[in-house]
């Protein structure tokens, strides 16, 4: 089975994306993973608890996301089409 590179990377990118927004939606609303905000603004330039960091987020989110899913997708079909055959 091959896996599509692409779809990978953009379900994994989608799947981030919503998160970060989520969790800076909620921290700035609700107050719930303010400590984790301020972990990750250390990381992400623009990241903050806020509807606009929220929106800054997501994009991090998604292009690292798409990243990662892109690259798992494509190790996967790298060593998938490359497994020896067991010998009988």
């Amino acid at each position: 089975m091959i896996l599509n590179k692409n779809a990978a990377g953009l379900a994994v990118g989608i799947t981030c994306a919503f998160f970060m927004f989520l969790l800076a939606v909620f921290a700035a609303y609700l107050g719930w993973g303010a400590g984790a905000i301020m972990i990750i603004q250390d990381i992400y330039i623009g990241y903050s608890a806020s509807l606009l960091g929220g929106v800054i987020g997501a994009v991090w989110g998604f292009v690292k996301g798409y990243i990662l899913g892109f690259l798992v997708a494509w190790l996967y079909n790298f060593f998938s089409t490359r497994q020896s055959k067991p010998q009988i």
